[in-house]
């Protein structure tokens, strides 16, 4: 059997349609009718809703079904503006840009995310500081929330300038209540969707509750462009701004001028020819991705040891980006003695890139030993998993920034594994996993 991975992402044919007639018009550079196209088609679906009556009933009626959530009620429109870029870490980049981070400044970020959700707060000069999460999402604690920016404001004089909750494996956070809280310290919400594009919460779209939202459009996203991103905006003036920023901020005469430092962040016209194909796709890739989970619950439900990740009601419509789950800290695996004796020599989790070697097999805070025998099985079998996201607070990079914490991510940390459930995974590839998952048991 071919090697099972995360997210490989899968296309539609058409892609090769789209980049053949941009060539044929010579529209191979940066910007350009199929990056204008690919925007109004990503406005469409962000600004689409699903009846909340609908949802309600369905709710009510015992119906949560999500396909018939998602085809039910006329759909209601919001006006959002989209901008299309290199990346979604180029679109946070940009986005804290817009809400006048600086130097010296704070920004309320999630802690249980990957780096690319923080670091553009460091490239500005700024501070993150970190909030751990709720049990239920595993996103940003509201509660924690709001004591991070009473005691922000308390020891430094100044509120943060952004809050930016994260939709972590494609699960919607409370964005109800982090807005609430944000509104009345009149601090901006910058969603970072990158994980989940088409999840909603109570039928609307992740990354159109905030000033801005972002979105990525890696090969391992539910979507993809190869690279690509791109930052939902309040309204066109807005995004005329953010795309000026990511145009190098030229000014208006007939030569060139730069008053602000500017970015390389367009989008490629040729990257958005895979995206306007892609996008046909993308309901389909969603339910998918849903249906996936909804076999691994049906397959792991009486294992003991073992719980499936799952959206805590039906208002938190999540995407399933990735699906994941936590192992009973006593849960025995085979193979378990052998847990970090070697040094890993490559990424974990996927064609990541470039990494360090390094002299230790182990540092002070990672997945407990089940976790890592289980990954090992996995991997022997020809399947790829991975540990859940480690803590930004417990990264070494932001030793010593602020941090508000419960201990929620720490122990997800140490406990979670995410399964594969892209668009290549097949009902065959869950079961294997599956049955390989149980064979790796010790009971």
């Amino acid at each position: 059997m071919e090697r099972i991975l995360l997210c490989k992402p899968k296309m539609t044919g058409r892609e090769i349609d789209y980049v053949r007639a941009a060539l044929a018009e010579d529209w191979a550079v940066p910007l350009g009718p199929d990056c204008d196209a690919f925007e109004l088609d990503l406005e469409k679906f962000v600004n689409s809703m699903q009846n909340a009556e609908c949802i309600m009933h369905n709710e009510h009626s015992g119906n949560t079904d999500t396909a018939d959530r998602l085809g039910c009620g006329e759909p209601s429109q919001l006006t959002k503006k989209v901008a299309a870029l290199m990346s979604g870490t180029a679109a946070l980049h940009l986005a804290l840009i817009a809400c006048g981070v600086g130097p010296g400044d704070e920004v309320l970020v999630q802690s249980f995310t990957f780096c690319a959700s923080t670091n553009p707060i460091a490239y500005l000069g700024a501070t993150p500081v970190f909030v751990d999460s709720e049990p239920d999402t595993w996103n940003m604690d509201p509660d924690l929330l709001e004591e991070a920016i009473k005691d922000r404001i308390a020891k430094t004089g100044r509120k943060p300038k952004a809050i930016i909750p994260v939709a972590l494996y494609g699960m919607p956070y409370r964005i109800d209540r982090i807005m609430e809280i944000a509104g009345r310290y009149d601090i901006p919400v910058i969603e970072d969707a990158a994980e989940g594009l088409g999840s909603r919460f109570k039928g609307r779209v992740l990354g159109t509750f905030g000033r801005f939202g972002a979105l990525s459009f890696n090969g391992n996203k539910m979507i993809t462009t190869s690279g690509g991103g791109a930052l939902i905006c309040e309204d066109a003036e807005e995004r005329r701004n953010i795309m000026w920023y990511a145009t190098q901020a030229r000014e208006g005469y007939p030569y060139y001028q730069h008053e602000v430092v500017g970015y390389n962040y367009r989008l490629s016209n040729i990257s958005a020819c895979i995206g306007r194909a892609q996008m046909e796709v993308l309901e389909e890739h969603i339910a998918h991705h849903r249906h996936v989970q909804t076999l691994y619950r049906e397959l792991l439900k009486d294992v003991k040891g073992i719980t499936l990740h799952e959206a805590p009601s039906p208002e938190f419509d999540s995407n399933y980006w990735l699906c994941t789950a936590t192992l009973d800290p006593d849960l025995k695996v085979k193979g378990q003695e052998m847990a970090y004796r070697k040094v890993i020599t490559g990424a974990v989790g996927g064609a990541a890139g470039v990494t360090h070697t390094v002299d230790s097999a182990t540092t002070d805070c990672q997945p407990n030993d089940n976790v890592e025998a289980l990954r090992m099985a996995l991997d022997a079998a020809g399947i790829e998993s991975r540990p859940l996201w480690k803590p930004m607070h417990k990264q070494p990079v932001y030793k010593g920034a602020p941090a508000y914490v419960n201990g929620v991510s720490e122990a997800l940390f140490k406990v979670g594994i995410c399964l594969p459930a892209g668009p290549w995974v097949t009902d065959d590839h869950v079961r294997y996993i599956v049955e390989q998952i149980k064979l790796s048991l010790i009971y």
